[in-house]
């Protein structure tokens, strides 16, 4: 299918026209024109011919995404699915050549990592005033795309909800030993920001994050493996080899709902950590005009709605109508977090956890 070519142009008004119409007049008339009023004249800018992005998002909305945006503005996209910790390390590898465009997808305490280090570009998009305050980077280094609460996994073919585990504590119990299927948490920002809950629970008192390293001990103890991507855990736990995990409540409803996965979820009792998910434009990013324009098509009202119907993204926009009843109707209880905090200790707790914690006889099952 032929797609339609789309530029970023300025138009010069009638003044302008007639303006120009009169540089082959006399000296006399080009004296006598109040230059003060003549409009200013500007150059035509054009979408670059291709962007890249990186995102945790996978697959399915990467390819969809592609094929509309280059539909409509005949600009190659190319995307790398990865984690978002994968992300972030590959774009600090990358700082002096940078090779993305645009990071889609990630928890907000990454983001921040990331402008702390000047990874990123400020982007204040067209609806900024669609935005809570809490959605987005005082500089506009990013801004939120959706908001993403933690949830207990369990395969409801092994388990009905009265047996499955009700709160974080809970996965404690010894008669979940190797029932338990995690993400590897060091490529995840999703699980960083579980294990980091859960040491956070003690430390915002204590300032001691002892506790929590025990509390991650234990979960160990009942973890059978340790996933080296989504996918292989989500296989993993319908398939009964594990019959728990703990993951993004949008995945788990759209895992059961798009896949027939035999998944349901429950919101820990105790409250559970909501992350903000965002976008952003990486510094020095080679197409930065065709990195805006993406960063605005995926986050446009209709895009927002998409996301929201068919992979089950809840959108941080404001604007946003007729959103599905799991969204409207679902309680959440947002755990308490000063997310200052975890950006400042989560790469020291989770180096503790692979260094000291992690069983060494449980591989990165790849």
């Amino acid at each position: 299918m032929k797609k339609k070519k789309v530029s970023i142009l300025t138009t010069l008004t009638i003044a302008a026209a007639l303006l120009l119409s009169a540089c082959g007049g006399t000296e006399e008339s080009s004296n006598t024109t109040d230059k003060s009023n003549k409009p200013e004249e500007k150059t035509e800018e054009k979408l670059e011919e291709k962007i890249v992005v990186y995102s945790p998002h996978g697959k399915d909305i990467l390819s969809e995404f592609e094929t509309q945006f280059e539909a409509e503005y005949d600009v190659d996209v190319e995307w790398l699915d990865m984690g978002s910790q994968e992300v972030l390390d590959r774009i600090r590898s990358e700082k002096n050549n940078p090779q993305a465009d645009v990071w889609w997808g990630a928890p907000s305490t990454n983001f921040d990592q990331a402008k702390d280090e000047g990874l990123l570009s400020p982007y204040e998009p067209s609806y900024a005033g669609n935005l809570d305050d809490g959605f987005h980077d005082p500089d506009w280094n990013w801004s939120g795309t959706s908001q993403t609460p933690e949830v207990i996994m369990y395969n409801s073919k092994e388990l009905t909800k009265e047996e499955a585990p009700k709160d974080w504590d809970e996965l404690l119990d010894p008669k979940w030993k190797d029932e338990i299927i995690i993400r590897y948490p060091l490529a995840s920002g999703t699980m960083r920001t579980i294990f980091s809950a859960m040491i956070y629970r003690d430390f915002k008192d204590s300032n001691d994050p002892s506790k929590g390293y025990e509390w991650l001990e234990k979960l160990d103890a009942n973890t059978k493996e340790y996933s080296a991507n989504p996918e292989m855990m989500y296989n993993k736990v319908a398939k009964g080899e594990g019959s728990i995990s703990v993951w993004a409540m949008p995945d788990v409803v759209m895992l059961k709902e798009n896949k027939n996965y035999p998944f349901e979820f429950i919101i820990p009792e105790s409250g559970t950590p909501v992350l903000t998910e965002g976008i952003a434009i990486v510094n020095g990013a080679p197409h930065p005009k065709a990195a805006e324009a993406f960063y605005e098509f995926v986050n446009s009202p209709e895009a927002a709605k998409l996301l929201a119907e068919k992979y089950y993204r809840i959108p941080t926009r404001s604007d946003v109508t007729d959103l599905p009843e799991w969204i409207t109707e679902t309680e959440i209880k947002s755990m308490e977090i000063d997310w200052k905090v975890f950006q400042e200790q989560s790469d020291g707790w989770m180096k503790h956890w692979d260094e000291n914690i992690k069983s060494g006889e449980k591989e990165i099952k790849e």
